[in-house]
């Protein structure tokens, strides 16, 4: 009797997680509807974010689980003079899901679809960061004609995971599996109301979850210090999103295709005729620093930046570094 009481009781627990979770999507996506639109690409739709009137185009490229939200404090101002364009892949802020495994090619299949969709014509000044990088790189040398310039944000280094060794294939794997273990939470509530209490100041059970789904305590900390960069009406938006089940589904599939990625943007140089900047952070490791000399050397117009006072990201501790970038690119 005492284990029927028991299954029925985490059988409730379940229902109302599921049941919370639900009603906590319907909120969110009346309270945080899309800062741009929703564009149909064939069979899923994407999240576009469209800045500025006049100029070049420029496209943002987030980072492996980041969203258009990480540009906040550097589209507006490019957006000053030139036409700007940040979005979510698939699965990341509002983007559907898709069933389709992010390669690379898919990922520039998709983005070529929703630019010509959204009527913004070529050629780019393409900015990336972090994983971003191998999508500039891949779309650079297939398309060459499109691209006007590279900006390259500490883009991740594709030497380093095109064929991990045993330490970094167990770094992939458990970020797979913590993903998926995120997701599963997640439908059942569990993150979002951690999220809810961490945002209201409560740290233990936060911290508990955060290393059930991360592996490390301190995440939500980390996390929480790059965000409070972002301007504060952004906060809630990326709170929302990393509440969604679908959120951790891409983030463990962007992990799983990591080396085959990587692999296909070392296999896909960019064009010598394409201008590049690489904006590196401090701590760069030499392995990286060294692909960054190549990639630059290569170029007509290349040129690499060690930022010396600033991380892995960059664009949210120095995002006039970025700006000025973009601008030499711009003609203005």
């Amino acid at each position: 009797m005492m284990l029927v009481s028991a299954a029925l009781i985490i059988l409730l627990i379940a229902i109302g997680g599921i049941l919370f979770e639900i009603a906590g999507e319907a909120w969110d996506s009346w309270r945080w509807p899309p800062t741009g639109a929703l564009q149909e690409i064939g069979g899923h739709r994407l999240h576009i974010d469209r800045e500025g009137e006049r100029g070049p185009v420029v496209v943002f490229e987030s980072g492996i689980a980041a969203s258009s939200l990480s540009w906040k404090l550097v589209q507006p101002r490019v957006a000053e003079f030139a036409r700007t364009c940040s979005y979510d892949r698939a699965g990341l802020g509002w983007s559907d899901a898709s069933r389709t495994p992010p390669s690379l090619a898919v990922i520039v299949r998709d983005l070529r679809a929703l630019l010509s969709g959204a009527g913004l014509p070529g050629p780019y000044i393409f900015v990336a960061h972090s994983f971003g990088g191998l999508v500039a790189r891949w779309y650079a040398s297939h398309y060459p004609e499109e691209i006007a310039a590279l900006v390259l944000v500490d883009p991740l280094a594709a030497c380093e995971w095109a064929h991990p060794d045993g330490v970094h294939k167990r770094m992939l794997a458990r970020g797979v599996h913590l993903s998926r273990r995120g997701k599963l939470l997640a439908r059942f509530g569990v993150v979002r109301f951690c999220l809810d209490l961490a945002m209201a100041g409560a740290r233990g059970l936060p911290k508990l979850v955060a290393k059930l789904t991360s592996g490390g305590a301190n995440t939500p900390d980390k996390m929480t210090g790059e965000i409070r960069k972002l301007p504060r009406e952004v906060w809630p938006m990326v709170k929302s999103h990393w509440c969604r089940p679908k959120c951790f589904e891409a983030m463990a599939r962007h992990l799983e295709l990591l080396p085959g990625n990587s692999e296909a943007a070392l296999a896909a140089p960019v064009p010598e005729a394409i201008p590049v900047t690489v904006l590196a952070a401090f701590d760069c490791a030499e392995a990286r620093l060294r692909e960054y000399d190549e990639m630059t050397k290569r170029s007509r117009a290349g040129r690499q930046i060690q930022m010396k006072d600033c991380g892995h990201w960059i664009h949210l501790d120095r995002p006039e570094a970025v700006v000025a970038a973009i601008r030499e690119f711009a003609g203005v």
